[in-house]
């Protein structure tokens, strides 16, 4: 919620611009029109102004370097393909759900969010040797990456299938590409990192991983 002393302040702003328009109406003796278009181009700077100090700040691409080191951890909409040696009724592709499980037969749901593949591989290889197999060899690899997700200015927004390699440009061109009005060197990416939800405001050739959401936003000038 804006605070009293925010909304105090876009109003001054206000204030200010219409005291400009009507000072530029009287020295230059500007038609009515004209005057509308100024005070439109004035109150867009000040918005623009107040959008950017509310924005996140413009930094590099190796702010998010230190993720894209990290091995891959799974969460919801992740496919994967588990293969229990010699026990081909368990093999199979199992999708991560809502809750950040996938279910086994014989040892039912098994925690798959935060893990990486080699952390599943010994959760399931765990459950199966408690009671039901002697010594199990499980093997777990990504089959499907869960979609990224892009919205502002472009063409389509929505969600998308990953595709390794990807930059915020590449996944615009997927959107199919910017509206007139975008601006186009920088994108907002949202991103889970240790935990925590992280937003920047990136290069588009910044790379982006499986589950990052896209903002792109709306030019000024």
């Amino acid at each position: 919620m804006v605070s009293g002393a925010l909304r105090r302040s876009q109003f001054a702003k206000i204030g200010k611009v219409l005291t400009i328009t009507r000072a530029l109406s009287g020295l230059f003796a500007i038609t009515s029109t004209v005057a509308m278009r100024l005070l439109r181009i004035l109150l867009s700077l000040t918005c623009a102004l107040t959008v950017a100090a509310c924005s996140p700040p413009i930094m590099p691409p190796d702010v998010l370097q230190a993720s894209l080191s990290q091995p891959y951890t799974l969460n919801s909409g992740d496919k994967l393909r588990v293969i229990v040696f010699g026990q081909d009724a368990l093999s199979n592709v199992y999708a991560v759900d809502g809750a950040g499980r996938i279910s086994l037969p014989l040892i039912g749901t098994v925690e798959a969010r935060g893990l990486t593949t080699a952390g599943l591989e010994r959760s399931i290889e765990g459950r199966l040797r408690a009671g039901f197999l002697r010594e199990p060899k499980v093997s777990v690899e990504v089959d499907t990456y869960r979609p990224f997700f892009i919205l502002g200015e472009v063409t389509t927004s929505g969600q998308y299938p990953y595709v390794n390699g990807m930059t915020i440009q590449t996944a615009v061109a997927i959107a199919g590409g910017f509206s007139a009005r975008a601006a186009r060197h920088y994108a907002e990416v949202t991103r889970v990192v240790n935990g925590d939800l992280l937003t920047v405001n990136v290069p588009i050739t910044t790379p982006i991983r499986p589950g990052d959401t896209i903002l792109v936003r709306e030019r000024f000038f």
